[in-house]
């Protein structure tokens, strides 16, 4: 009898080893609290947590400064919710640039300064430099928006704030002000913007 049941309690186990969710820890850039792991999860769905990764716990405005040898593309920006915190992806064709992430009264346009009309009660302004979102002709690399309704736990919206002298702006409309971390990832290049719930 017990050689009948090691066999099936074993199926499990090699299902779950073949999802394909991969976890690699990198160094921290300045921006990324020394604990904080790195966590790649191809396979991560909406509603599911990235292995280990806890909600952020800092609402300290983060500066990474980096040069590179060509500004990189923004390509697009995607998001999820997560249990106890949402996701914001920046995905990236090039190298992982420089950034900020700070605290701002109200989303206003890069060049024009005219005011977002996008209603929250937070925001958090995300300025990529170097980088573009356009082509060397001038089209446009992340189409859409400039308001993308994410409608999250906290994230409400994502905001295309900026194409401008080498920057791309990304402004994160939240329902309250709460802690977030940076994390960059590779293989594809991105940045993701975690906001607590």
């Amino acid at each position: 009898m017990n050689r009948t049941l090691v066999p099936l309690a074993l199926v499990p186990l090699f299902l779950l080893a073949g999802c394909g969710s991969a976890t690699q820890s990198a160094p921290p850039s300045s921006g990324t609290p020394a604990t904080a792991p790195v966590v790649i999860t191809p396979t991560t769905t909406p509603n599911s947590t990235p292995a280990g990764l806890r909600p952020p716990t800092s609402t300290k405005e983060i500066e990474v400064e980096r040069t590179t040898v060509a500004s990189p593309t923004v390509t697009g920006a995607r998001f999820g919710r997560h249990q106890g915190f949402d996701r914001v992806v920046i995905d990236l064709n090039g190298e992982v640039p420089g950034y900020t992430a700070r605290w701002v009264p109200e989303l206003v346009q890069d060049g024009s300064g005219d005011r977002v009309d996008v209603k929250g009660g937070a925001y958090l302004q995300l300025a990529i430099s170097p980088a573009v979102a356009h082509s060397g002709a001038g089209k446009p690399t992340w189409t859409g928006g400039p308001i993308f309704q994410a409608q999250l736990g906290n994230v409400q919206s994502v905001v295309k704030t900026g194409d401008f002298e080498g920057v791309v702006s990304v402004g994160i409309v939240l329902d309250h002000r709460a802690p977030f971390r940076v994390l960059e990832q590779k293989s594809p290049n991105r940045l993701i913007i975690d906001v607590a719930h």
